[in-house]
């Protein structure tokens, strides 16, 4: 299970210093390393003591330690020191958390939100006061219930029927890969993370009394749209599935990069993928308008406008992958 440790062998000082919590060590370096930013842990360890100060000195526990998390990433992708986070949060794009955060979504921390840092990031954007739940609207479960029996079948628990209340998105995004994976949880969790080694076999429990014995035969070679054949001994008997291996194309895609000197040359904070446009070309936009939202590694960015002006390109279409840096947007300013 070496695979799932962070490298730390013993205790450490430094924690003293950055205050991550240890149920979060392990999981934003997992996130660092998916960014690209594997290189820059002991940055990103700085930056997140320092986004911890901007946000006020919050309590670091789930949820708020994401925010924590996602702010410091944020500033080791772009360059931000402390202080230029502060000298330029009315045109940084922040992570989701981050914005939502000090829109009040977590209620309000000890001591009060930090301004003026907090209204230059929330700008025009509604905040909540009090206690969030207080003004949250009601929810029938029942009929929630009945949308989600008739999109995903009878199999809905009261479980499913919660997760669905709490995190919509998530859910619904673990809904899709059951139907298009079933049921992976009855696999060793190696053989989730990692591929199988051919001759190795593996039992698969599918259920009570009812195991399988599974062995890699072997993999065959990739065809002109790469996809593989791979066979399987599936207990005893040879079975062959078609996979797609992700990197059999030498296709690369190459994309233009944000003009840094230029505001209306709008790019990437972070690596991701596009999952939503919020404005088209030819539109009216101002400062702080949402244009883009990226989604990496369960972390959500609405890049926004630095300018007032109209939109004259758009250089990404939903799902497309991009690095920090790429070229989204472009906007004349005026």
């Amino acid at each position: 299970m070496r695979r799932f440790e962070s490298g730390l062998k013993s205790g450490s000082a430094d924690v003293y210093f950055h205050e991550m919590p240890g149920g979060q060590y392990t999981n934003l370096q997992f996130q660092a390393r998916q960014l690209g930013l594997a290189e820059r842990w002991p940055a990103i360890k700085r930056a997140y003591a320092a986004a911890n100060r901007l946000l006020g000195d919050v309590v670091k526990v789930t949820p708020s330690s994401k925010v924590v998390g996602d702010l410091a990433q944020f500033m080791v992708q772009n360059d931000l020191t402390e202080e230029d986070v502060l000298e330029q949060a009315e045109t940084l794009s922040f992570p989701s958390s981050v914005v939502e955060f000090f829109q009040g979504y977590l209620g309000e921390p000890y001591g009060g939100f930090p301004e003026p840092l907090r209204s230059k990031v929330v700008r025009d954007r509604p905040k909540i006061t009090g206690r969030p739940g207080a003004s949250l609207p009601s929810l029938d479960l029942t009929a929630l219930e009945t949308s989600l029996r008739d999109e995903y079948g009878a199999r809905i628990r009261d479980v499913d029927v919660l997760s669905a209340a709490l995190y919509p998105k998530v859910f619904d995004e673990y809904m899709q890969f059951r139907i298009e994976h079933s049921d992976i949880s009855v696999l060793p969790t190696r053989n989730c993370f990692a591929p199988m080694e051919k001759g190795e076999e593996i039992l698969v429990e599918i259920e009570r009394g009812k195991t399988l014995i599974v062995q890699l035969a072997t993999v065959g070679e990739p065809d002109a749209e790469g996809i593989r054949e791979v066979f399987f001994l599936l207990n005893g008997r040879l079975r062959a599935i078609r996979v797609r291996d992700q990197e059999a194309s030498t296709e690369v895609v190459v994309r233009e990069r944000a003009n840094g000197s230029d505001p209306g040359s709008i790019g990437a904070p972070m690596p991701g993928t596009v999952i939503d446009l919020r404005t088209k070309v030819g539109a009216q936009v101002t400062a702080g308008q949402a244009l883009v939202v990226l989604s990496a590694m369960k972390m959500e960015t609405v890049v926004a406008s630095p300018v007032t002006g109209k939109v004259e390109r758009l250089a990404v279409s939903t799902g497309d992958a991009v690095k920090a840096g790429d070229l989204l947007c472009e906007v004349t300013v005026g």
